[in-house]
């Protein structure tokens, strides 16, 4: 089974206080997923694999490490996911990005790809898929399942709030998936909302509440 982590830092703690908030502004609430995003890729890149270069400083030429590789994809789940994206690239700015776009069939309740755009050399790279909500867990299995069928072999999943049937559901079905997640709430209410939670993310992002 895959690791999961949920932050506690206190930085982190914090800002999803005020993301939670209800009369937190759409700028505010916007500014915030990027900050905690950015937090998070710290302990998302934690294991990125080195390799050693030759370096000269002001002083004298040492060996040094360097991230090895292509390194990392990032790949927001759309739309919610697109609020987790800049702050990654802030830490990451090389990382390349993808994008991949889900709905719920109204018969089946599946959830079905109507777009998906990946790096070409996307089966290289760490791929870490970003959504700011892990509810029942049904458009992130879909999504990682979706990068799966396309060759991907390295995944990761990132989100701000999860619960707990999301997060066992994920677990249960991309069992190889390291998941990280900067709150664990409580349970979901019957609309499927995560409670306490913080409403909808893409609404909330986009100010179309």
């Amino acid at each position: 089974m895959a690791k999961v982590f949920v932050m506690d830092h206190p930085l982190v703690q914090h800002k999803v206080t005020m993301l939670r908030d209800k009369n937190t502004s759409t700028k505010d609430f916007r500014e915030l997923a990027e900050e905690i995003s950015l937090l998070m890729a710290y302990e998302v890149t934690r294991d990125l694999p080195l390799e050693d270069v030759e370096v000269e400083t002001p002083i004298c030429k040492t060996v040094a490490k360097t991230v090895a590789g292509r390194s990392l994809g990032i790949v927001p789940i759309l739309r919610a996911g697109l609020g987790m994206v800049n702050g990654m690239l802030k830490l990451v700015p090389n990382a390349k990005v993808g994008h991949i776009g889900l709905y719920r069939d109204p018969v089946t309740l599946k959830p079905v790809e109507y777009y998906c755009k990946l790096p070409a050399d996307a089966t290289d790279r760490t791929l870490i898929v970003v959504d700011p909500m892990l509810a029942t867990g049904g458009s992130a299995i879909a999504a990682i399942g979706f990068l799966k069928a396309r060759g991907c072999t390295n995944i990761k999943f990132c989100c701000l709030i999860a619960a707990p049937q999301g997060l066992k559901a994920l677990q249960e079905a991309h069992p190889d998936v390291d998941i990280f997640i900067a709150a664990l709430d409580e349970t979901l209410n019957d609309h499927a909302y995560i409670v306490p939670g913080l409403g909808d993310a893409g609404d909330r992002l986009f100010g179309t509440k």
